[in-house]
């Protein structure tokens, strides 16, 4: 059965990683990039995740009441009876676990991914070929650019604008040619482009 793909907000959300190595890293820096409240538990924490800005790190064995107020937990401790334990414990209280390379034991995968601004693209095989993902955001990857997460703010901050203007197919119109003068000219149209399309379309009605 494959995974329903569901984008989740996740800013000033806390969220646990059990374990602190490299696989751990990787896992925070991928919620701290999305804003997440990091935590990592484990007896042994990289120093690299000691240093990292906003990951608060605890030295210790993890225990069920490390789960109290987590929204989403990753159990990365490397240890595959440990990821077991762990993710039956955040089932049993309903909340989202990911357990490292044990696609049995979790309830959400990481999907491989690419990020302008707001603007997410998501790539998963259903935890069957991290390989596949990978290839599919290759392909992605020369569309997924800074002007595209730039365009998106612009047309995402007109939406209120044009929230009581004309018909919802007008104003879909006028969303598209926003965007493929931006796309053709490489560049996000100035505002006196955008007022002026605004009123071309008002006109044809």
């Amino acid at each position: 059965m494959s995974y329903f793909p569901m984008f989740i907000e996740l800013k000033d959300k806390p969220c646990l990683i059990a374990g602190g190595g490299k696989i751990a890293l990787r896992k925070a820096e991928t919620l701290l990039e999305f804003g997440a409240w990091v935590t990592v538990v484990a007896p042994d924490i990289l120093p690299e995740l000691r240093a990292e800005e906003g990951i608060v790190c605890r030295e210790k064995r993890f225990e069920s009441c490390d789960l109290t107020g987590q929204e989403l937990v990753v159990a990365a401790t490397g240890d595959p009876e440990e990821n077991h334990r762990i993710s039956r414990a955040c089932r049993d209280r309903k909340i989202p676990v990911n357990a490292v390379d044990q696609r049995e034991d979790c309830s959400f995968l990481f999907p491989a991914y690419l990020k302008e601004g707001e603007v997410v693209a998501a790539f998963s095989s259903g935890g069957q070929s991290p390989l596949i993902s990978q290839y599919l955001k290759a392909q992605a990857m020369p569309a997924m650019t800074s002007l595209l997460g730039e365009l998106a703010e612009i047309l995402g901050a007109l939406r209120e604008r044009l929230r009581h203007l004309g018909s919802e197919s007008m104003r879909k119109t006028i969303y598209q040619e926003i965007l493929e003068m931006g796309l053709k000219t490489g560049e996000v149209p100035s505002s006196e482009k955008i007022d002026e399309i605004i009123l071309q379309n008002m006109r044809k009605g």
